[in-house]
């Protein structure tokens, strides 16, 4: 890649200042950025897919790795205009799609092997993980930053006052470390909370389309009332039919049980195998 011009002259130039409505943080500290890759591991021969790059600075330094190719997802005109500017540096390597990544499958803008290294955007973040959870199987690795209350969300076991649903479907079909924090000065301009990168590497057997979506909808009912016995949760699952089947106490609360005691229930509401 040839010298690109300043991030803030990029900034300057393209009125990046960055916009609330978008959830947009910008981290130009390229140390950090650089640190950030490095924690995705070997990237030789992978196609890295970037959501919400904004002036690019975490895109600078996925074009300086092995990477086989970079693409960039901006729903943000001024960014999008950038990061084409900042194509003409890496010829052939960096590919720049103007669009909302939420809803998007990405999985079919690259080949295998694929990975996502991002800063998300904090307004949607926990929709595009759910979105990208649920084709696990198709991502050698995601590696994204998050609010750290949702990083602590996204790894948090059960019992601990930050297990919820997001907790259980990232850990039902990945292995999520928190391995990087960041305070709030590293940003622009800085939030009002600490974030964290979540590495998330997905397990080798994964659910089906139609489980994942019974999980969800398990998942959604035991932790909207959480402050309830699961047999009242859960009774529009099938209540306290649906927890002897599993074989789980209908007086115990969602936040008690574990993954695989909620995949149990999972499999049970899908029919998958009869009750137990």
């Amino acid at each position: 890649m040839t010298s690109p011009p300043k991030l803030a002259d990029v900034i300057a130039r393209h009125g990046l200042d960055a916009r609330k409505s978008l959830g947009q943080h910008f981290l130009l500290d390229e140390n950090l950025t650089a640190r950030i890759v490095r924690l995705a591991g070997d990237l030789s021969g992978v196609q890295v897919i970037e959501v919400g790059p904004g002036p690019g600075g975490l895109t600078r330094s996925l074009l300086r790795s092995d990477a086989d190719h970079v693409t960039v997802v901006e729903i943000d005109r001024r960014a999008a205009i950038a990061m084409r500017e900042l194509a003409e540096h890496a010829p052939g390597r960096l590919t720049v799609i103007e669009h909302d990544a939420v809803g998007m499958d990405l999985s079919q803008l690259v080949p295998a092997p694929r990975q996502i290294i991002a800063n998300l955007p904090y307004n949607v973040a926990s929709p595009l993980l759910v979105g990208w959870l649920r084709q696990a199987a198709d991502w050698q690795r995601l590696t994204l930053m998050f609010q750290l209350e949702v990083a602590e969300r996204i790894t948090a076991p059960p019992t601990s006052g930050a297990y919820g649903r997001l907790g259980v479907l990232a850990q039902w079909c990945c292995r999520p470390n928190i391995v990087m924090r960041i305070p709030p000065e590293a940003f622009r301009p800085p939030p009002k909370v600490w974030s964290a990168v979540v590495r998330l590497d997905p397990k080798p057997d994964q659910p089906s389309a139609a489980l994942f979506k019974t999980m969800e909808a398990v998942t959604a009912a035991a932790f909207g009332q959480r402050r309830k016995m699961l047999r009242s949760a859960l009774k529009g699952l099938g209540g306290e039919n649906l927890l002897q089947a599993a074989e789980i106490d209908s007086t115990r609360r969602a936040e008690t049980l574990s993954v695989a005691e909620f995949e149990r229930l999972a499999v049970v509401v899908s029919g998958l195998v009869p009750p137990f």
